[in-house]
């Protein structure tokens, strides 16, 4: 056990129920772009598990140290290093890619990071690839759950741009570029797993 890393508990109850879809969608080998790689956790359980693909790391440059040394320990030949990659920057230092993913950022995120997150990805993505985009979401304007509400309520008492996104809002904003919504999964603890694909 790797106690003396950075350590989230959430990342560790929920990689095993995104893996299990990321296996649906990440089937013909590629590079995967992930957004907000944090303490490495899934970065490491899901190239470990998905050896077809190279994995790209990335987090914004105050927190790309926080995964280092796990991905240095792991020490797995489809894990590339952690790029400083921050949504607003332009232009950003990764290339194309076939599949992107980005796990609980979207209500951390202010909405035009959001909006700069999903058009940097569009510009990159493969014509047959897909973005998965994990978090909790609303739907219609309305929470799916009583602890969404409060979690949402959490966020916004810390910071006033963060908050849970409407399925609404991000649909639009896929289409905007030219990507649309086409699978949504429900996943433990009233989080979904969305997968954007080129239209």
């Amino acid at each position: 056990m790797t106690n003396d890393l950075p350590y989230s508990q959430a990342c560790e109850n929920n990689k095993a129920p995104i893996l299990a879809q990321l296996q649906e969608v990440f089937v013909t080998p590629g590079k995967v772009l992930e957004i907000g790689t944090y303490t490495g956790q899934h970065a490491v359980h899901f190239a470990r598990a998905m050896p077809h693909l190279t994995w790209q790391p990335s987090d914004r440059p105050e927190s790309a140290h926080l995964c280092r040394q796990r991905l240095a320990r792991a020490a797995l030949p489809n894990m590339l290093p952690v790029v400083e990659l921050d949504v607003g920057q332009s232009p950003w230092p990764v290339g194309a890619v076939q599949w992107a993913f980005s796990s609980n950022t979207a209500h951390i995120m202010a909405w035009p990071e959001v909006e700069q997150m999903f058009q940097g990805i569009a510009e990159r993505l493969a014509s047959d690839g897909a973005f998965c985009l994990y978090g909790p979401f609303n739907e219609q304007g309305d929470y799916t759950s009583d602890s969404n509400r409060q979690f949402d309520q959490y966020l916004k008492s810390q910071a006033a741009h963060m908050g849970i996104r409407d399925l609404t809002d991000l649909s639009a904003l896929a289409e905007a570029n030219g990507m649309r919504l086409t699978e949504q999964h429900a996943l433990p603890a009233n989080n979904q797993l969305l997968v954007f694909r080129r239209r």
